[in-house]
């Protein structure tokens, strides 16, 4: 039996590197005993690996991509089945992860499923609070080993201020130019609470929609565990006491009157100041100042659209959508996908048990393009420059967000998230990265769908879009 011992519990290069002296030496899996330095590796556990035997081995980009992501789950077992699938497919199973009910492809898919929703919580539930001399500390309880991958999401969101997140097993602390990890610590060494909360249960009251209370939803997307870190969880049980009430309330004054149509939105209108650093904010702050920057925006397309048209959709949620452009409904509206394309997609969300309310959308492009043709505005496609122009404004927004997934909705959105036009027929269906390493889920846009000129293809092509929904849908669950 030969022994390997791995430096960290998650250090995915040192296991890459020895699974391919393994590899090279003809290892057979079950003569490995994989264990972490300063564990037993075993009683027999202590021949050494011997020399090369073959070079030259080449393997599935989705097998590092899953490996890297399976290291993090904190199963024992973890090391040693990513060896059993790595000689699988070296050895005459080369599409192995494309069988999908294969047991140990399932077992690291759910791992990977798992690791992949425990940072999804820490992004969501990390509090950071204000400690002595200027620095903000925050205490979260990990399932798995992810906090030294997920510093990157922070390090983006935070860089302005000095920040340490403290965890049972390791620490990560940044000092606004060097970002050092170090041992676990204790909840006690975390401040308990601070003189921002106060503001913060305040604004998380006035935020809190009595009409789209789902208690059960809100327990499955904010575990009960994670509450006694949260400063707003001790209002969570009033506000859901005060629910019916409110929402009595609500019905009682009436619908709000809607805003004039075709009202154009000047940046001399809008209020919310520009910050220069929106990921030094809250969330919800972050967003309403992007929000507001996007509507003062006067770029090229902004002369002759009603006006710019926002993503709407709740922070932290698990799929975040991207389609093209806004159309002429939506430009009058000012709401992302109301018109034809946009209640086809509805009715296909809502086929596939996807609840829009939990869903973000919004659109690549911010504004309507357009060819004005007499009394009808004919759409156009936006171009490279129109992509470009509006790119940093959506990957803020998706940074804000946080998803768990991205689909994107045509070439237009697959472009803008990847910065290469790839083509739909390639990758549909599947989960590629974006420039910024979001996963991201290609599909049609449902105009598409609208323009197939039969009822059999119409139907056809729903029938695919609605799988792709379903499919991404699982991918988050």
């Amino acid at each position: 039996m030969i022994g390997i011992a791995l430096p960290g519990p998650a250090d995915f290069p040192a296991w890459r590197d020895a699974a391919r002296r393994l590899l090279a030496a003809e290892v057979a899996p079950e003569r490995v005993a994989w264990h972490l330095a300063g564990e037993a590796a075993g009683l027999f556990a202590h021949e050494p690996v011997p020399e090369p035997r073959r070079t030259g081995l080449t393997v599935p980009r989705s097998f590092p991509e899953l490996a890297e992501v399976v290291i993090r789950h904190r199963d024992g077992e973890r090391f040693a089945l990513l060896y059993r699938l790595l000689w699988r497919i070296t050895h005459d199973e080369h599409g192995l992860l494309e069988v999908a009910t294969d047991p140990e492809v399932i077992r690291a898919q759910g791992m990977a499923k798992a690791v992949r929703r425990d940072a999804h919580k820490m992004h969501a539930f990390v509090r950071f609070r204000e400690a002595p001399e200027g620095r903000y500390v925050a205490w979260f309880e990990p399932d798995h080993h992810i906090l030294e991958a997920e510093t990157g999401f922070f390090l983006r969101r935070f860089a302005g201020m000095r920040w340490s997140i403290l965890t049972p097993e390791a620490s990560a602390h940044w000092d606004g130019e060097e970002l050092r990890m170090g041992p676990g610590g204790r909840r006690a060494d975390a401040p308990a609470e601070d003189a921002k909360e106060e503001l913060w249960r305040a604004y998380f009251a006035s935020i809190f929609n009595p009409a789209r209370l789902k208690p059960a939803a809100m327990r499955a997307e904010m575990p009960v565990k994670y509450w006694r870190n949260l400063p707003e969880a001790q209002d969570i049980p009033r506000l859901m006491a005060e629910a019916p009430k409110r929402v009595a309330a609500m019905v009682a004054r009436g619908a709000t009157p809607p805003a004039p149509r075709r009202q154009r939105v000047l940046a001399t209108d809008v209020e919310v100041p520009m910050p220069t650093d929106l990921f030094t904010q809250d969330p919800a702050t972050a967003l309403a100042a992007l929000r507001a920057e996007v509507l003062a925006d006067r770029g090229p397309l902004a002369e002759h659209a009603t006006q710019a048209v926002f993503g709407e959709g709740p922070i932290g949620a698990a799929l975040l959508f991207v389609g093209e452009q806004p159309g002429d409904e939506e430009d009058i509206a000012g709401r992302p996908f109301v018109g034809p394309a946009g209640r086809m997609f509805n009715r296909a969300l809502e086929e596939a048990g996807i609840p829009r309310a939990e869903a973000y959308v919004t659109n690549a492009v911010k504004h309507f393009k357009f060819k004005p043709t007499g009394r009808r505005r004919l759409h156009q496609s936006p171009d490279a420059g129109d992509i470009a122009h509006y790119r940093p404004f959506l990957r803020r927004e998706i940074e804000i967000v946080g998803p768990r997934l991205v689909v994107s909705l045509g070439a237009t959105a697959l472009r803008a998230l990847t910065g290469k036009p790839l083509a739909i027929t390639k990758v549909r269906g599947e989960v590629v990265k974006s420039e910024d390493g979001v996963p991201v889920f290609p599909t049609v846009h449902p105009s598409y769908l609208l323009r197939l000129p039969d009822p059999e293809s119409k139907e056809r092509e729903y029938a695919r879009f609605l799988g792709d929904l379903k499919g991404a849908w699982r991918e988050v669950q």
